[in-house]
């Protein structure tokens, strides 16, 4: 365990910023989960409305560093070719 001060001081932000991140990760996969049970049920428009509420928050996680970029690019671009196809 820590003795300094400020070792202290990062273990209790590293804690707070876990708990953060994970929260934010958590609504993230549910927001993709909703999309992607839109899109198997074949409803087009209950599908993009829930990417439309799912993308901010996707790329917000993005700059933020909870996902990578690029993985936020390639499930955005991938929900959004599930939904094309649904026509």
């Amino acid at each position: 365990m820590s003795n300094h001060k400020s070792a202290k001081k990062r273990i209790r932000q590293t804690a707070r910023r876990t708990e953060v991140n994970g929260a934010r990760r958590s609504s993230v996969r549910t927001a993709i989960k909703l999309v992607e049970k839109a899109i198997l049920a074949g409803d087009k428009a209950a599908a993009a409305a829930a990417l439309k509420s799912a993308e901010p928050q996707m790329m917000r996680s993005a700059q933020l560093g909870i996902f990578h970029k690029n993985t936020v690019a390639r499930k955005v671009s991938r929900l959004s070719a599930g939904i094309k196809a649904i026509a």
